[in-house]
């Protein structure tokens, strides 16, 4: 097959899965449930069913790499945005949902899927190992998912759930890898699928997952904090080269955690922790480079599942009835009671707050790849688990992803969202030392109300407009500047006048809202008064 032939038809799926994003964000439908269906709509065998001709394939070994190098990424990229003065209140309970939570559900959802696959008889009667690598490869929460999902409805979270779930779900990945990984080996070492021909003890896979764990993020520390060294210590002749060279830093600590026998997600995750929470030169740039490669791994991780799977094989009893039930499994029994158990010592949150954490369970990109690691491993059963992952995502996204924000409604958790605009003709990157934030702010009619001069505007202390777009044109304004409808400001506040300038823009609104209701209710008034008039002659 030409090169040019496949570049054509992956840039063709990116747009698609772009458009398709747009949709989602339109209608409130995950987006990572359209690219999952627009993989699908091109897979081989749905190309084959539909139009009778071949359509896109992909490799398990191919898929397996484009994986792994994903999840870098994707982990990396939590790590980097996470801020430690956000999660520092939410540190230990961040930490054990991130854990022991994961453990709990695996646990559980494993014994409760031995059980289901026995009363069924789908399959032979899988053994409990088989059954716990099973649970083990979705029994981690997704955050690109989860937060996608709250952006595009717009809200917020009380009792500091945000950068809970936020924590939770960055750093429980590694816990869940730990455990796919270490599964892997006992069931492809006992060579069987019904008993074991060996006895295997609980204690040499505790002492793995605890050295891993500790490794892991002792070396992502240690290569994080090295890493922000160099780069206070080097300075680069190009600006573009700053993000190149902390995406380098990221492939390299994966690769030598590797070789010294750590985890590697978690190192990956703690070291960009570190190099997020630290002063760097192009920090903001940095962010929004690893952002759109994180979407970009999500992007991939849902296409290659949509093409990989086999939708015929989807719509066996045999195969759709068991997942149905497992799905059911891990959002109504296994996750909510892992939750609860470990948030038994925090007694800070509420009922209320649990049964959110209980509901935000939502699947990513994360079981897509420890399912393509089956696969590449030649673990037994691997369709069947492959199968699984798949029909437990879509599920995960159609019944949790649609109704995450109507939940969190419903438990009277959700805060409004500020709507202030972000910087989208402003493009400026503001020192972390600046305690100062910076918005845009569009000249309405109610801006105009004093006059139509920059000093006529009712401006709150501390506040300066530094910049005027006016059409393509920019310029920096005088007291005596005119401003017109539709002008864009550029408007830097301090931290401590925020306040100030929102409870005064409400304050603007309610105004204008209060002269609008005078205003149609006088319009009301002449209208029966002329009527009433025109009667009398």
């Amino acid at each position: 097959m030409q090169v040019e032939f496949v570049l054509l038809i992956l840039s063709l799926l990116f747009f698609v899965s772009i458009f398709a994003d747009k949709i989602g964000y339109k209608y409130g439908v995950p987006a990572l449930l359209l690219f999952l269906a627009v993989g699908m709509f091109f897979g081989s065998h749905s190309m084959a069913a539909l139009f009778g001709m071949s359509g896109v394939t992909i490799e398990t070994g191919t898929a397996q790499a484009l994986g792994t190098m994903a999840m870098c990424i994707i982990l990396f990229t939590g790590g980097l945005e996470t801020k430690l003065s956000d999660i520092k209140s939410v540190l230990a309970p961040g930490i054990t949902l991130a854990t022991l939570g994961v453990l709990l559900t695996c646990v559980i959802t494993g014994v409760i899927i031995y059980y289901i696959f026995g009363w069924i008889n789908a399959v032979a009667s899988v053994s409990i190992w088989l059954a716990l690598l099973m649970a083990a490869t979705m029994s981690s929460t997704d955050s690109a998912s989860v937060f996608s999902v709250l952006r595009t409805n717009g809200i917020g979270l009380k009792h500091n759930l945000r950068p809970l779930l936020e924590l939770e779900s960055g750093a429980n990945d590694p816990m869940a890898y730990v455990l796919t990984t270490t599964l892997i080996g006992v069931v492809v070492n006992t060579h069987t699928i019904v008993g074991l021909t060996e006895d295997i003890s609980a204690l040499p896979i505790v002492q793995t997952i605890v050295v891993q764990l500790v490794m892991g993020t002792v070396l992502g520390f240690a290569f994080g904090e090295g890493l922000v060294l160099l780069m206070r210590r080097v300075k680069l002749g190009n600006e573009a080269l700053y993000p190149i060279m902390i995406l380098t830093a990221c492939i390299f600590i994966f690769a030598m955690t590797y070789y010294l026998q750590g985890n590697t997600y978690l190192a990956v995750y703690v070291g960009g922790l570190i190099i997020g929470n630290n002063k760097f030169t192009r920090k903001r740039q940095t962010r929004s480079f690893f952002s759109g490669l994180a979407w970009l791994s999500q992007l991939v991780m849902f296409l290659m599942l949509g093409l990989m799977v086999e939708p015929t094989e989807l719509l066996r009893y045999k195969v759709w009835l068991p997942c149905l039930i497992i799905s059911i499994v891990m959002i109504f029994i296994s996750r909510p009671l892992a939750v609860w158990l470990c948030m038994l010592p925090f007694r800070q949150y509420h009922e209320r707050d649990k049964m959110l954490l209980s509901w935000v369970g939502l699947k990513g990109a994360v079981p897509i790849i420890f399912a393509i690691m089956c696969k590449a491993y030649g673990v037994p059963f691997a369709d069947l688990i492959f199968n699984v992952v798949f029909l437990c995502t879509i599920v995960s996204l159609l019944v949790q992803g649609t109704s995450l924000t109507q939940m969190a409604r419903k438990l009277r958790l959700d805060i409004p969202r500020d709507e202030e605009r972000s910087l989208e003709y402003f493009d400026m990157d503001l020192p972390e030392e600046i305690q100062s934030s910076a918005r845009e702010v569009e000249v309405t009619e109610q801006t105009l109300s004093n006059g139509n001069t920059l000093r006529q505007l009712n401006i709150p202390p501390r506040t300066l407009i530094i910049m005027v777009r006016r059409g393509e044109d920019f310029f920096v304004p005088t007291g005596a500047s005119e401003l017109q409808l539709g002008d864009q400001l550029l408007v830097i506040s301090d931290k401590d006048a925020e306040a100030t300038y929102r409870h005064m823009t409400d304050e603007a609104e309610e105004e204008a809202q209060w002269r609008e209701e005078v205003r149609r209710k006088m319009r009301e008034r002449f209208v029966r008064l002329f009527g009433w008039m025109k009667k009398s002659k």
